[in-house]
C-alpha cells in the first residue's frame, strides 16, 4: 500500500513538474476556484477573518482578497510537485533567500536560533531553501494519524534536510536542537488556548497564541529571527529574513511571557499586512480564549 501510494503521488508529481508553467499556474488557480467559489470550503470563515483584520473593506473587496488567497494556496499545492526534483544544485531556481546573514549571525552566538514564521507563501519550499543553504533547520509540525500519509508528507522534506519535531512533549527535542546550535522553526499564527497559549490581540481582536517560542527564547537565550515566504510575480518563492527581535523581561515571568508573545504576534500581523493575499485565511484564528 505504502509503495503503491508513493508511486502514484510520484507519478502525479512528475506529470505536474514537467508540465508547462502556464498550465501549473492555471491548475493552481483552478484548485483555488474549486475550493473558494465552487465547493466553498470554509468560505465564510475566510470572509469573516478578513473582515476582522480589514474592517474597512467592502464585501466585494473581501471576496476578491479571499479568492486571491485560495489561488495562492492552490498554487502552493501544485508547487509540492517540485519537491521530489529539487536538490542542492537547482533549488535556487525555485527559492530565493533574502538576508540570510541575519540567521548566520544569530548562529554565531552559539545558542541556536528560533525562527518566527507563519502560514504565508509556500513555507515548505522556504524550509527546503533554508536547509539546502546549509542551515540545520527543524520544523515543529503536527503529524498525520495515517502512517503512510505521514511518511509521504514528511519523507521528501526530510530527504532535503528538513528535520521535524512533533508538537506534543516537544520541549526536550527543541532544547536539544538549540543546545546543538541548530535552527528551530516556530509557526505562530494559529490559535492556541490555555494552558499552552496566552491571551493576545491580533488585528485588534482578542485571541490565543502559543507561548512556546517565548518560553524557549527565555530559557535558552536563543535569538528569535522573523522569517517568512512570499510568492514573487514570476512564481518564485522568496524567503525574507529579518533582524533579531530583542528579548525583553517584564516583571513577573507571566508578564514576560504575555508581553513577548504579543510582540511576536504583532510582528506577524505586520507581515500579513504586506502580503494579505498570501496568508492562509482559512484558519479559525479568532476562537474564544477560555
Amino acid at each position: 500500500m505504502k509503495y503503491l501510494t508513493g508511486l502514484f503521488f510520484k507519478s502525479i508529481s512528475w506529470l505536474v513538474h514537467f508540465s508547462p508553467k502556464w498550465f501549473q499556474s492555471f491548475l493552481g488557480d483552478f484548485i483555488g476556484f474549486l475550493w473558494f467559489d465552487l465547493l466553498r470550503i470554509r468560505r465564510k470563515i475566510v470572509l469573516d477573518n478578513i473582515k476582522i483584520a480589514f474592517p474597512d473593506l467592502s464585501y466585494k473587496q473581501r471576496v476578491a482578497l479571499g479568492r486571491k488567497s485560495l489561488s495562492v494556496s492552490g498554487r502552493n499545492i501544485v508547487n509540492y510537485s517540485h519537491l521530489p526534483f529539487i536538490n542542492k544544485e537547482n533549488f535556487k531556481e525555485y527559492v530565493e533567500i533574502e538576508n540570510i546573514h541575519h540567521i548566520q549571525e544569530a548562529l554565531s552566538k552559539g545558542k541556536g536560533v528560533c525562527l518566527l514564521t507563519l502560514h504565508l507563501g509556500n513555507g515548505d519550499l522556504g524550509g527546503v531553501g533554508l536547509s539546502l543553504s546549509e542551515l540545520p533547520v527543524h520544523l515543529i509540525s503536527k503529524e498525520f494519524k495515517l502512517k503512510w500519509l505521514n511518511d509521504l508528507w514528511f519523507g521528501v522534506r526530510s530527504r532535503l534536510g528538513v528535520g521535524f519535531i512533533p508538537p506534543r512533549n516537544s520541549s526536550y527535542a527543541i532544547l536539544k536542537k538549540l543546545k546543538a546550535n541548530e535552527v528551530v522553526i516556530f509557526v505562530l499564527d494559529q490559535f492556541m488556548g490555555p494552558p499552552i497559549g496566552v491571551k493576545t490581540l491580533f488585528f485588534g481582536k482578542e485571541t490565543g497564541t502559543a507561548m512556546g517560542l517565548t518560553v524557549m527564547a527565555k530559557r535558552t537565550g536563543a535569538p528569535v529571527i522573523p522569517v517568512y515566504c512570499h510568492e514573487r510575480a514570476d512564481g518564485k518563492q522568496v524567503v525574507s529574513c529579518e533582524s533579531e527581535i530583542e528579548f525583553e523581561e517584564k516583571g513577573e515571568k507571566s508578564e514576560t511571557l504575555t508581553y513577548m508573545t504579543q510582540k511576536y504576534t504583532d510582528k506577524l500581523e505586520s507581515i500579513i499586512k504586506l502580503y494579505p493575499e498570501q496568508w492562509m485565511w482559512v484558519h479559525r484564528r479568532w476562537k474564544k480564549f477560555s
